[in-house]
């Protein structure tokens, strides 16, 4: 068996330089970190204003100038938040390509079954605890500093680096990361999001989200023939659906760390009384495509899949809602020049490979590749969103590995901008 490799230091002046900094520095990067989990940003309710305020105070006391754009009230309604700001950060170190660094605020809510104060940043262990000290809180320290050490070596490099705070992403990113490219204010050529530090994610999942309601028509239980039974009529829709959950075994991806597509049927709701046929049925759909798959094309066929399903029955009406579409994140040309810069540093400073791979979720860094822009996922975390108990009780993140992501990113970043 081939034995480990020993972790080392990036080779050049810069690079040691850039460690040094960043070292010196772990304590404010500790204690940055505790200040942005101490402030609540649970979306839902989506208040997210105020951890906005925090962070760009934070980065203000480093130096930077930070661009405020307050995301206009009725799109923060429209996704079911109650306030939201997005943060951008620009730092030109001169003409070349520009490099977006994406981390979200919001985060889900705590839930029951902690150990600690979800809002108390306790560190045991060598380990900070604290909803969204991984996901991704971690990564508005993890940019800020790498940015910081690349501006502390004083030399000339070649394009701009922009860090982008936003807080939608688990409302989809549709009034941060999406808005902030439609509305002109940003036009990177590259991307970086927040991930994990012991792998380069440059592909994942898509997700369709469908509202299906079928109608019939009410009779009493005493007269079934009256009437026109919408719960048998879903029936037959779901025993399709399944059937067709059956054959996505044979359309396996490409990608390391994605197998299928998947189709959940999440939630069912309907009817009237116990003695009544029921005369209304409404399903929600969760359907996963692999980064193979177009969501355009999976959102029409399945609808018109769903519609024929309940054609079988005479007198059902079936009215199908489009709730969301969040395309896959899909390797587009150029992603190859960010997996490598910071696969080299990771897999060199971890002393083991660090390779790419796809993950079956989905995030808001989907919207930077849609635009056509290079994207991948790289930051403070551990191995695994298990191991960071993420979206569940006692979420955690090793300390070293914050340390690790900010030296992995400011080495990378040298790179691509040398």
């Amino acid at each position: 068996m081939d034995s480990k490799p020993a972790a080392s230091r990036p080779d050049g002046d810069a690079g040691a330089r850039l460690m040094d900094f960043i070292a010196a520095r772990r304590d404010d990067q500790v204690r940055m970190l505790a200040e942005l989990v101490k402030v609540p940003s649970d979306n839902p309710p989506g208040d997210c204003q105020a951890h906005a305020d925090c962070a760009a105070a934070l980065y203000q006391a480093l130096g930077f100038t930070v661009e405020r754009h307050t995301v206009p009230q009725e799109l923060v309604a429209k996704v079911g938040m109650i306030s939201a700001s997005n943060l951008i950060v620009r730092h030109r170190f001169g003409p070349g390509p520009t490099i977006a660094l994406n981390a979200h605020g919001d985060v889900v809510a705590p839930g029951e079954g902690w150990s600690v104060n979800p809002y108390g940043a306790v560190i045991k262990d060598g380990w900070m605890y604290g909803r969204g000290v991984a996901t991704s809180k971690s990564d508005f320290v993890t940019y800020a500093y790498a940015l910081l050490a690349l501006m502390s070596l004083g030399e000339k490099l070649s394009g701009t680096v922009e860090i982008h705070l936003t807080y939608d992403e688990e409302v989809g990113g549709d009034i941060g990361p999406l808005l902030l490219l439609e509305q002109g204010l940003t036009k990177p050529d590259y991307a970086i999001c927040a991930g994990l530090s012991y792998g380069v994610v440059t592909a994942h999942n898509g997700c369709l989200h469908l509202d299906v309601e079928v109608r019939g028509k009410s009779a009493h239980a005493a007269r079934p023939e009256t009437g026109i039974d919408a719960l048998e009529a879903a029936t037959l829709i779901l025993s399709r659906l399944y059937a067709l959950r059956a054959c996505f075994a044979a359309q396996r991806s490409a990608v390391e760390g994605i197998t299928t597509p998947s189709l959940v049927v999440g939630l069912i709701s309907g009817g009237i009384n116990t003695n009544v046929v029921p005369d209304k049925i409404v399903m929600r759909v969760d359907r996963r495509m692999i980064p193979e798959e177009d969501g355009a094309a999976v959102a029409r066929d399945l609808v018109a899949f769903i519609e024929a399903a309940a054609r079988e029955i005479p007198g059902i009406e079936c009215t199908v809602r489009e709730l969301m579409l969040a395309n896959p994140l899909k390797p587009l040309a150029g992603q190859e020049r960010l997996a490598a810069a910071l696969t080299k540093h990771a897999s060199a400073l971890t002393g083991e490979a660090v390779a790419t791979h796809g993950v079956p979720l989905y995030t808001d860094a989907r919207h930077y590749c849609n635009a056509g822009i290079p994207t991948v996922l790289y930051g403070a975390g551990p191995r695994t969103m298990l191991e960071a108990n993420a979206h569940r009780a006692d979420e955690k993140l090793k300390l070293d590995d914050l340390a690790l992501a900010t030296n992995v990113v400011a080495l990378a970043l040298l790179d691509l901008l040398q």
